[in-house]
């Protein structure tokens, strides 16, 4: 291991945020799609929020990194899709950028690296409601821009706030969950990256930090 290495894991292991979650830095993540195949279905919204944690040990939400994409060339677009998000992929309003120009992905990217460098993580975790889901996309995002050099996030491991759900409010949706906690949810926002990924890190937030660690052993932990 040579001397940078070194210093990276020493500061990973010295951060709470990192000894909280063995190196990595959640970051939330939605994304909407036009469908459910991540090969060959257009990804149109990604947005990702970093998980932070305060002096007093409590997790907050950072500053939001969020992006409008261009379908990629040849992309299927499914009708029933496009009609239960609302988004109009033409839509000047949009001001999406083109995914094949990597620009909005890999400033996500760059942003992320820099976040958890400040916070001592050596890399991030996808955070989502039906994790797998997102991630699937972004991974079929990350290939075709070419970007797996670039990308801060571990390439199959996530937490899953569907699954945390489940133990914390005996409910997987997000909506209902959510209200089922206490946190205010428009449905007439719902769809849009941004916002769902507002929610979840809200939820995530609020079942970590209303959950005691069980403390275990150093050998244990071995």
């Amino acid at each position: 291991m040579n001397d940078t290495v070194a210093k990276h894991a020493q500061k990973a292991e010295e951060t709470p945020l990192a000894k909280r979650f063995r190196g990595f830095m959640p970051v939330v993540v939605d994304v909407e799609t036009a469908g459910f195949n991540a090969q060959t279905d257009a990804l149109l919204e990604i947005a990702c929020i970093p998980i932070l944690m305060n002096d007093e040990g409590l997790l907050y939400q950072g500053e939001p990194l969020n992006a409008h994409i261009e379908p990629f060339a040849g992309a299927n677009l499914e009708k029933s899709a496009l009609e239960f998000t609302g988004i109009n992929p033409e839509s000047p309003f949009r001001k999406a950028i083109s995914e094949d120009e990597k620009v909005a992905i890999r400033r996500i990217f760059k942003a992320l690296k820099t976040i958890k460098k400040e916070h001592g993580c050596r890399q991030c975790i996808l955070v989502g409601h039906n994790a797998h889901f997102d991630l699937g996309f972004l991974n079929a995002a990350i290939a075709r821009t070419n970007s797996k050099n670039q990308s801060p996030f571990h390439a199959f491991s996530v937490l899953d706030t569907a699954s945390l759900s489940a133990l914390a409010f005996g409910h997987t949706v997000l909506a209902r969950t959510c209200k089922i906690a206490g946190i205010d949810f428009d449905n007439s926002h719902a769809h849009s990256a941004l916002y769902d990924t507002q929610k979840t890190a809200e939820l995530f937030c609020k079942i970590f930090n209303q959950t005691p660690m069980i403390t275990i052993t150093d050998s244990q932990s071995k």
